[in-house]
């Protein structure tokens, strides 16, 4: 994979892992395993991240459950059929785990960089306690022509700037991965709980702001 794309996608994320590697496909002899990390927040509250790792990338035989990791990576995304819908599914592809033994009293445990561009209208609104916020679709490219679609959520200051982005402006982003619960609508009688992942903006730039914004 060249630098240039490496650089548009850089997950780093310190947590537990608090399960067992389990198989998830093989890609032209690659083995490709999944697991969940925990990651806490600076509040208390933990993120729950899936993680999708090679054999070529971390050694199999060892036990990982329980262990603290630092994992650097990129964040994925595909789409996976639900009935007659498709669903986007995201994860960290990591290209390392290391062992750190336990927990710092303080770290950088999640950080994300994201260089792509608008895919979909941005969605403003304000909370009833006038909280502004913009849900932005990233589109980050890949080698041969394929790319990651990133869901992400500005605040403050930063939903202003990206409500007035047009589709196909080109920003930079730096935040964190945070999961949220929520209840599913299945009839009108049952729902599920499931569990969303997005981008938690912390700061975003305009790459080309005279291009971009709109008039």
């Amino acid at each position: 994979m060249s630098v240039e794309f490496i650089e548009s996608n850089q997950v780093s994320i310190m947590g537990d892992i608090v399960s067992p590697f389990v198989f998830k496909c093989e890609t032209h002899g690659t083995k490709f395993y999944k697991a969940k990390v925990n990651v806490r927040r600076n509040s208390g509250e933990i993120d729950i991240l899936p993680l999708v790792i090679s054999d070529e990338s971390v050694d199999m035989s060892q036990e990982y459950t329980g262990q603290f990791v630092l994992i650097n990576g990129q964040y994925r995304s595909y789409n996976q059929q639900d009935g007659d819908k498709r669903r986007l599914k995201l994860f960290i592809f990591g290209q390392g785990v290391e062992l750190i033994g336990k927990e710092p009293d303080t770290a950088a445990a999640n950080h994300i960089f994201l260089d792509g561009y608008i895919c979909k209208e941005p969605l403003y609104r304000e909370t009833p306690l006038g909280r502004r916020i913009t849900d932005i679709l990233l589109a980050v490219n890949r080698p041969y022509g394929e790319s990651d679609y990133i869901p992400c959520i500005c605040w403050g200051k930063g939903a202003e700037l990206a409500a007035g982005l047009e589709v196909g402006a080109h920003v930079q982003i730096v935040g964190r991965i945070q999961s949220r619960e929520y209840m599913k609508k299945l009839t009108e009688t049952e729902a599920e709980k499931r569990i969303a992942y997005e981008v938690s903006v912390k700061s975003i730039l305009l790459v080309n702001e005279e291009e971009n914004t709109k008039k």
